[in-house]
């Protein structure tokens, strides 16, 4: 599940990235602010939003739609909330490493004749590639730890939308010491690597 919302949240996460630190428009704060509000919301108030969303009678619900979105208590409601969980790290990751790359690069490639999709795929993707693979794992990292909003849409089945997270909660409740240190054991390698490979990434000039 983790690595299906890794995937999924790149695409809008990279170009929202490269909207915020190319170009100045009318809402643009608004747009930045609601783009990072899963950072100071509580997860399970996510989960809440998210469940009212695609509710029956919600907005994207059954009832409204005319058919069913299948993602109340399924792995796709885990995708979704882990998407708008690490939608946050992937932007703000990346708006960093575009705001890195010289604009006048850009501008001279668009001088040879280049179209903008062009200059970008070519030239800023590549010159900010390191940035980006850092928000792609930290949005990784972020989306096997999601807890709160995963529950509250998509349950904790085992096997079925059970995440780390939750993995961890359920072993803590029923007293399974054993699995639960191995849980924490995976959760704390996956979190310090990440970080170490997210810091080496924005802060080295060095290859990989």
């Amino acid at each position: 599940m983790a690595s299906v919302s890794t995937v999924i949240v790149l695409v809008p996460g990279i170009l929202l990235a490269y909207l915020l630190a190319r170009f100045e428009f009318r809402g643009k704060l608004v747009v930045s602010s609601l783009v990072g509000m899963t950072l100071v919301l509580p997860p399970t108030a996510v989960g809440y939003l998210l469940l009212q969303l695609f509710a029956p009678a919600g907005f994207l619900g059954r009832d409204s739609l005319g058919f069913d979105l299948d993602f109340l208590l399924t792995w796709k409601g885990a995708v979704v909330a882990s998407v708008v969980m690490s939608l946050p790290f992937v932007v703000r990751t990346a708006r960093i490493a575009f705001e890195a790359v010289d604009p006048r690069l850009e501008q001279m490639a668009r001088t040879l004749g280049y179209s903008p999709l062009k200059t970008f795929v070519l030239f800023t993707l590549p010159l900010a590639y390191r940035g980006l693979l850092a928000a792609a794992i930290l949005g990784f990292t972020r989306a096997i730890g999601e807890f709160g909003a995963t529950v509250m849409i998509a349950g904790n089945i085992p096997g079925k939308t059970q995440t780390i997270a939750s993995a961890i909660y359920s072993a803590q409740q029923v007293g399974n010491d054993q699995e639960l240190y191995y849980l924490l054991g995976i959760a704390l390698l996956l979190g310090f690597c990440a970080i170490y490979i997210a810091e080496y990434l924005s802060t080295s000039d060095k290859p990989i």
